[in-house]
């Protein structure tokens, strides 16, 4: 199972082939399109959420609501495109370089330098209009087709934040179904309502202070069985998997499972979870410090993974930078930016963990049809339960 993305953040559309889907899976456009919506929600986030209603159209691979075997093709258009015909437009413009809207002056934080450098460009828009967290747009539709395969087994996907700027939310062990109703209905999308008090509050003075705040976000996947992910070669491992699919995620800088980078400070007795058995459950753990991991394979037991997100580097307090023409220092130029991106982070990566996981279970139950896969399934489930 793999998917390819094209499109740029101001270009007509963003667009993706999904390959490796089995055929007769039940896809809900409705539920695809809200991970989408839920994408653009979020307080802190910029006037383009406002412009932008994004929507996916599966134009093949799908037919009467299931899919074929053959590939899914979705696409989403830009509806800001009609402002831009003439600057991204794919054919030669007659025109001056303001007409064309030409940029010469890389934004630190960005990859407009180091990729211009990389592929040769002398117009920095070519660099940046590609690798524009709008891309995330499509990832997160990959996602929610990812999402309605692991619902035809009963697996749940949820998300939260768990921190912006130095503001930290308090843990709840809530049951994964509470969990997913109480952070949708929080524009920061936590449990604790004192803590969303108070990240709404920063987000309010750091836009005010003309800057912007990161934070971290964690995602949760309950209902996994044991298995998924290898341990014989290092690209087999599930969690190093995942971990690179986060890192992926524009403007995130770290991955952790578990309880992650806190267990280089902690004894091995406290950081390694207990082995039991019951005849109810069988094999389980007694704690998941490990995050639903071990060897690379999960352990059956919830998968849990935080990622960090930076601060956007797009600035009302611009940061100093140098002309590529002129090679003079400047101050970057001012943008529409999101003061704080992190809720709306929080759902990109539910849906970014959500496909590698997909990936996982096809991998190991794989079929050319959901009949087929369900078959794989049970049968490894009874050969679990009978060992």
């Amino acid at each position: 199972m793999r998917y390819l993305t094209a499109g740029e953040s101001h270009g007509p559309q963003l667009t993706a082939i999904v390959e490796g889907f089995p055929s007769n899976l039940q896809i809900s456009t409705e539920r695809v399109n809200f991970q989408l919506e839920r994408r653009q929600k979020g307080y802190g986030r910029g006037r383009r959420m406002q412009i932008e209603k994004d929507r996916a159209e599966i134009v093949g691979g799908v037919r009467h609501g299931k899919t074929t075997g053959a590939p899914i093709a979705l696409v989403v258009h830009n509806n800001d495109w009609k402002h831009w015909t003439k600057i991204m437009n794919v054919e030669p413009i007659e025109g001056t370089d303001e007409e064309r809207r030409r940029v010469h002056r890389p934004r630190p934080g960005h990859a407009d330098l180091n990729g211009a450098l990389k592929y040769n460009q002398r117009d920095l828009r070519n660099i940046l209009e590609r690798s524009s967290a709008r891309e995330t747009t499509i990832r997160v539709a990959c996602g929610a087709l990812a999402r309605e395969l692991l619902l035809e087994f009963g697996i749940k996907v949820a998300g939260q934040v768990i921190r912006i700027g130095e503001v930290e939310a308090i843990r709840h062990d809530l049951p994964i179904d509470e969990l997913i109703q109480r952070t949708e209905e929080s524009s920061v999308r936590v449990v604790d309502q004192d803590a969303e008090a108070a990240m709404i509050a920063l987000i309010d003075k750091t836009k005010a202070d003309g800057d912007t705040v990161g934070g971290i976000v964690e995602c949760i996947i309950e209902g996994v069985p044991v298995g998924l992910g290898s341990h014989v070669q290092w690209d087999r491992k599930l969690d190093a998997r995942i971990a690179q699919a986060v890192v992926s995620i524009q403007a995130f800088k770290g991955c952790e499972i578990g309880i992650g980078f806190d267990a280089g400070k902690t004894s091995g007795s406290r950081v390694h979870d207990e082995i039991l058995y019951t005849q109810e459950r069988g094999f389980h753990r007694g704690s998941n410090r490990a995050g639903g991991f071990e060897g690379g394979m999960t352990t059956g037991e919830p998968i849990v993974v935080r990622g960090v997100m930076k601060p956007i580097p797009t600035l009302y307090k611009p940061l100093r930078s140098v002309d590529i023409d002129t090679k003079e220092a400047f101050e970057a130029q001012v943008e529409r930016s999101d003061a704080c991106a992190v809720p709306a982070a929080s759902v990109v990566m539910e849906n970014v963990v959500a496909w590698e996981v997909a990936k996982a279970f096809l991998e190991k139950f794989g079929g050319d049809s959901i009949e087929e896969i369900r078959r794989n399934y049970e049968t490894y489930l009874a050969q679990v339960e009978q060992y």
